[in-house]
């Protein structure tokens, strides 16, 4: 008898995720503006963190991470009670494409959202719609009018990576509105930490509102602990009894729990890196534009470049490697005439400026 073992077809299906790269052969100094990272790199105080409990690491860590939910309901004035860490927020992501979707479920999300929902919804085994967006921002009719009698989740990244946009609080509230009640409305707002407008909800107001909206929440970028994976949700009783039967009993591991505690609590590093980012992503957008390059409005700590032809974007990512330089091909995200570029330093930012800038002037800027 011969044979393999043979995995469920839609796990085929898949396009493995990649994150971005972090080497380039034969360089040695790399600028990495490829994956979000926050661009102060580690709180001192949650590296401070780490280190101490390296006596401890033979003890199993707080499973239900209570220290880590009491010290992220005291920062954003929310109940611990309905927090759920998880191992990133991909962890939960998966986790809730499991519990509520399934085969013969359907689960949407926007055409140019975040990759993971549709990897996630797909080994779930659900049908993932992919919904049109004007302007590459999601369009709450358009998400509306693919809603069937099969949805059970709808995922609504806001700010959107990786194109940096974002939706109102009215018409988030519109969607949720329009959905039907046993539909579960996710609101992944990672960048929720660089937004500056004062009227912006990543989600509290809705969880609190209903038992049918879920928020997700990460560590990986502007608390600097994307090496840690550590993620967390928001979310109505009912949701948090489910996530804390399906996640893994030591999920969040002791170093990660103790620097995230420590993160949240850095003496003005949340506003540092915010002020960071909003002046220089305002002072790279304005440099690419200068350049001649189209650079789409963004609410997050990265900015997306048009450079208007597949093969211009691939020509200009090549040059940047030449110098050292990796931002991020939106190839996998049909958008492969754009690059994603991190907000890193000020060095960092004054040099990938100038070195797109000599490419859009240079002979290959037709290519």
């Amino acid at each position: 008898m011969t044979g393999a073992p043979r995995p469920r077809p839609e796990v085929l299906r898949i396009d493995a995720y990649v994150g971005g790269e972090s080497k380039l052969p034969g360089v040695n100094r790399i600028i990495k503006l490829s994956s979000n990272e926050g661009a102060f790199g580690v709180p001192p105080g949650a590296a401070a963190a780490y280190a101490r409990v390296a006596a401890d690491l033979h003890r199993y860590p707080d499973g239900g991470s209570l220290g880590l939910r009491r010290a992220i309901g005291a920062r954003f004035g929310l109940d611990p009670a309905r927090i759920v860490c998880g191992t990133g927020s991909d962890e939960l992501i998966q986790h809730l494409c499991h519990a509520y979707g399934g085969p013969g479920t359907e689960i949407i999300m926007s055409m140019h959202g975040f990759t993971m929902y549709q990897v996630a919804g797909t080994y779930a085994g659900s049908r993932v719609l992919k919904v049109p967006e004007r302007a590459l921002t999601a369009d709450v009719d358009l998400l509306l009018g693919a809603v069937s009698a099969a949805t059970r989740l709808v995922f609504l990244a806001n700010p959107n990576n990786p194109t940096g946009t974002l939706l109102a609080p009215a018409e988030v509230a519109r969607l949720r509105r329009g959905l039907p009640p046993e539909v579960l409305l996710v609101l992944d707002a990672a960048y929720a930490e660089y937004v500056g407008r004062p009227e912006y909800d990543p989600g509290v107001a809705l969880v609190d509102a209903g038992d049918n909206t879920v928020m997700l929440r990460t560590f990986s970028k502007v608390f600097g602990l994307a090496g840690l994976r550590v993620g967390w949700a928001y979310a109505p009783p009912g949701v948090v009894d489910v996530l804390n039967r399906v996640r893994g009993v030591f999920n969040i591991n002791l170093a990660a729990q103790e620097a995230a505690v420590a993160a949240l609590a850095e003496p003005g590093w949340v506003e540092r890196s915010r002020a960071h980012n909003t002046e220089w992503r305002a002072r790279l957008a304005a440099a690419l534009t200068d350049a001649g390059l189209k650079v789409w409005g963004s609410e997050g700590n990265f900015l997306l470049a048009d450079f208007g032809t597949v093969a211009r974007a691939a020509a200009a990512d090549a040059a940047l490697r030449q110098s050292g330089i990796i931002v991020r091909s939106m190839v996998p995200y049909d958008l492969g005439h754009c690059l994603r570029i991190t907000i890193g330093t000020a060095e960092e930012c004054t040099l990938v400026a100038e070195r797109i800038a000599a490419f859009m002037a240079g002979p290959r800027a037709d290519g």
